[in-house]
């Protein structure tokens, strides 16, 4: 873990944060399955070494910081928005709206946010948005973690019911194989009728 991913931490410590509160979020951009957020609360002086951005991690490592998120954290949550939602409010309605229930279910109050590029109306406790903030925070990179596993999950899970579709390979974003299998099959009910690459 390099200086910088503690560094937003460390300030609000010592500005008398008490409970610093990450939040992120997986699939924004595929063209199938719900948008997925985490909230996730680390003590302070937590060490995992090598966390950050979960795009960057290898799926073992993803595998072995989701379990290490759990047994550390002072509290998680998850907010999952389906894709039916997605087509009514859009995706970054969608998005705000699944930060939102991960944060309401916190079993602890945070009194300070750290959310990566965006900031949640209507909160009334302090928070920030960092451009890049799961490889800049420690907190936001465990949300970032917690909600791409459970996500990749959930798409695995899917390709039990949906199996033409290959969920479990590409997680619904837009690669080739996926494209043309929505052009063989046509959409699924999980797929984001609003997005582009999605035939109706």
């Amino acid at each position: 873990m390099t200086p910088d991913m503690t560094s937003f931490e460390v300030a609000l410590y010592a500005s008398g944060h008490q409970f610093i509160c990450g939040i992120d979020e997986a699939g924004r951009g595929p063209l199938a399955g719900p948008v997925v957020a985490a909230a996730v609360i680390l003590p302070q002086n937590c060490v995992m070494q090598g966390l950050r951005d979960s795009k960057k991690l290898s799926v073992r490592r993803r595998e072995f910081f989701f379990d290490e998120i759990y047994k550390k954290a002072e509290a998680v949550a998850v907010g999952i928005v389906g894709n039916e939602t997605i087509d009514k409010i859009n995706i970054l309605q969608a998005t705000l709206l699944a930060m939102r229930q991960a944060f309401e279910s916190l079993l602890i109050k945070p009194d300070v946010l750290l959310i990566d590029a965006l900031t949640l109306p209507g909160i009334e406790i302090p928070q920030q948005g960092i451009i890049h903030g799961d490889d800049r925070s420690i907190n936001i990179a465990a949300a970032s973690v917690i909600a791409k596993v459970t996500r990749d999950r959930l798409m695995c899970e899917y390709h039990e019911q949906f199996p033409a579709y290959q969920f479990h390979r590409h997680k619904g974003y837009g690669t080739r194989e996926h494209l043309q299998n929505i052009k063989v099959y046509g959409p699924c009910p999980l797929h984001r009728k609003t997005f582009r690459g999605v035939i109706c």
